[in-house]
This record gives C-alpha cells, structure tokens and sequence, in this order.
C-alpha cells in the first residue's frame, strides 16, 4: 500500500531517523525531519554494519554510496592483551559477506542525500521540547513552535522525548564501565580486519575506515567511577594510556598516536515496554539501546526503519499497523540487547587460570570447527527484514 495520505514527522537526523524516513518518503509519505543540531552531522568516529543492516542499505538503494566509503571486513582478530592472537574469524565464510567498517559521518552524509533526494524535508536547529500523542499527534518545539502529524517518530536516541511520553522518565543502570573513541592515521598499514586485545577488566577494538586510512579506536575499561553518557566529553589521552599500559607493544604504539579521545559512561537501559501508541512510534536507540558490544546498534535502528514503513504500508487502522512493527521488531532486539550484555565479561576475564582455560577453548575451537564457529551468528547476520513478510 502506498502511503501518500500520511504525515510523518521524524525528530532526530541520526541513522535510524534518515533511514526511516527515506524509506517512508520511496513509499509515497509526507515526511519530515527536526534535527536539533546546526548541521547534519555525528559526533563519533567508526562503527560496523554486519549482513543484516546492509541489507537494508541496498534495499533503500544506497548500497554502492555506502561501499565506495568504507571498507569491507574480512576478519575479526581476538588477542590477549600480552600473548597475541586468540582465534580468528574468517568473514569471507560467511554465506554473505557484505560486512564494512564505516565512518558515522559518512554514512550520515549518505543517509541524509538519500533522504533529500526522496523528498524528505530535513529542518535544523529544531529542539523539541514535548510531544503530545493523538489524532493527529503534535510536536512543539523550544521556540514556540508545533506541528502537527498523522505520525511522530522518535528517532531521538538515549535521551528520547518521544520513548518518555510513551513509557515516563527511567533511570538507567550504570555498568560501571566507560569507554574511550578515537581515531589515529593507519601509519602501520592495518589491514581490513577489527582486532580486539582483551585483558583483565577492559579490552580495545580498532579497526581501519576510510580507505584504510584511518584506524578507529574503542577502549573500554570497567571502574567504579562514573562518566557521563554523553559521545560529546572529552578526556586525556594521557588517561587512556595509562589504562591500558600494561597492553602488548602494538597496541601501546597504537594509543600513542591519540591526540583527541572522547569518553562516556556505558549504561544499561531497559528495551521499552510501550513502542507506540496514539501516533508516536521509536527506533533505534530510542526504544531499544544496546551496549556496544555486538556492534548492532546501527544495523538494528536501520531494521527498525525497514520494518515499521513495511509495516505501515500494510492494511488495518494506523494503531494495529504500529502493533504489528512492535510485533515483529521486539523479541529480535531483545535478543540483540541481551547478547551484548553478556558479552562484556567474555572480553574482560581477571582471573588468569579462566581467562587461560577460555582462551585455550577459543583457540580449539577455531582450530577444530571454524565454520561452527561462524555459524553461531547466523541469527544475528543471515537475518534480512527487506525479505520479512509482513
């Protein structure tokens, strides 16, 4: 069903909200975006986009924009912090290998030309202040303003005003973890593969963007200390250094070259309970925030916006066809939020004869059954939503 007679306003120009409303725009909608930044734009640096999200990416006709700005992965590399290579995963064993590192704001960039280009109105300088559910729903914003909509998405992300006016103000569980971003040129030629060094308590991925150019940086370490949950603070890369000093050679050349290094606090959020109702729908972050330690963030908020415009574009009233998005999104990131969460400790093993057993076990594992070992995501990475029926 196409979707002319619908009016959608979208609040936030991250991945989740350009994705969403291109899709819905191809589809026939009246769509517009409110970012409230002054230009459209990602604080961060590098993430991934496994099989599943990329194939959303071609779906909306933006595959070849996207590949020509990042570089596809051919492995994953888990190390211990002193002892080198643990386990390899070969990505070319998988069944599709469309797996890129990209920068944010190139895939920003692409995302938000992909919107214009289907007609989407893209509004900057737009802070919403409330929004208000209902036939239709309003937004209002911090200068005075409201607009009325037959659909409010939020695509506001961790601090969504839409998730709050459908499930109220929560406070999120700090994991007594922070992490560290950063980006340094590729001086020693890194090749097309993320490396993950994992020692007592903390553990840094890097992996190459932008033609291999450049090397992105996450370091995480767990500490009592809390931090913001903002990407936007700055710290000491002196700080960082000092966190992970007693890291192999490589990886301490690694973080000498960081010059800028942003640090926020990781926290637990729960998925929410209400999705939509009355006109106001979430994705992405907004409903369902993730720790990054399954990089599905991205890849799950361009799901999200697949879904609901096929979703959408199917028959009943506008409430059952917003049911029916939840239906069909929820146990799926449920499982996503809860794989990361179980994945932190895996990385950050203290007690040696466990990290040692563990490690011996990855080791025999790649060594034995190396397919089996890939297989285990198959869930996760041969799932595509743009073959989903609604």
């Amino acid at each position: 069903m196409r979707l002319e007679r619908l009016r959608v306003t979208v609040i936030g120009a991250g991945i989740g909200g350009l994705a969403v409303a291109r899709t819905l725009a191809l589809r026939g909608a009246d769509v517009t975006v409110l970012e409230q930044a002054l230009e459209i734009s990602e604080v961060g640096a590098g993430l991934q986009i496994s099989p599943n999200g990329f194939a959303v990416l071609r779906a909306l006709g933006l595959d070849e924009t996207v590949r020509a700005l990042a570089v596809q992965a051919r492995a994953i590399s888990l190390r211990d912090y002193r002892r080198g290579e643990v386990l390899r995963l070969d990505l070319r064993a998988l069944d599709n290998q469309d797996y890129y590192f990209v920068h944010r704001a190139d895939l920003i960039e692409a995302l938000a030309e992909g919107a214009r280009s289907a007609g989407v109105r893209l509004h900057l300088m737009q802070r919403v202040s409330q929004v208000l559910a209902g036939e239709p729903a309003e937004v209002q914003t911090a200068n005075g303003a409201s607009r009325l909509a037959d659909l409010v998405i939020g695509a506001d992300g961790l601090h969504s005003v839409v998730r709050s006016a459908l499930n109220g103000d929560a406070t999120p569980f700090f994991t007594r973890q922070v992490a560290w971003r950063a980006t340094v040129p590729n001086q020693w030629g890194r090749g097309p593969e993320a490396q993950v060094h994992m020692g007592p308590m903390r553990h840094v991925v890097s992996y190459p963007l932008r033609g291999g150019q450049t090397l992105n940086l996450v370091a995480v370490q767990e500490r009592a200390a809390w931090a913001a949950e903002s990407w936007s603070q700055t710290d000491d890369p002196m700080a960082l250094r000092a966190a992970f000093a007693d890291f192999d050679h490589d990886l301490r050349v690694l973080l000498e070259a960081v010059e800028e290094v942003h640090l926020w606090g990781l926290f637990r959020h729960p998925v929410a309970k209400v999705w939509q109702r009355d006109g106001l729908v979430l994705v992405g972050d907004a409903g369902h925030p993730t720790l990054p330690f399954m990089a599905q963030g991205a890849s799950m908020a361009l799901e999200d916006g697949w879904v609901l415009a096929d979703s959408l574009a199917g028959e009943g009233t506008l409430a059952r066809r917003l049911a029916r998005y939840q239906a069909r999104r929820e146990a799926r990131v449920r499982r996503v939020v809860e794989a990361a969460n179980r994945n932190a400790w895996k990385y950050h093993l203290s007690f040696p004869p466990l990290r040692w057993a563990a490690h011996a076990a990855l080791r025999a594992g790649g060594t034995l059954a190396p397919t089996r070992m890939m297989r285990q995501f198959d869930w996760l990475y041969g799932h595509d939503v743009t073959r989903d029926v609604a």
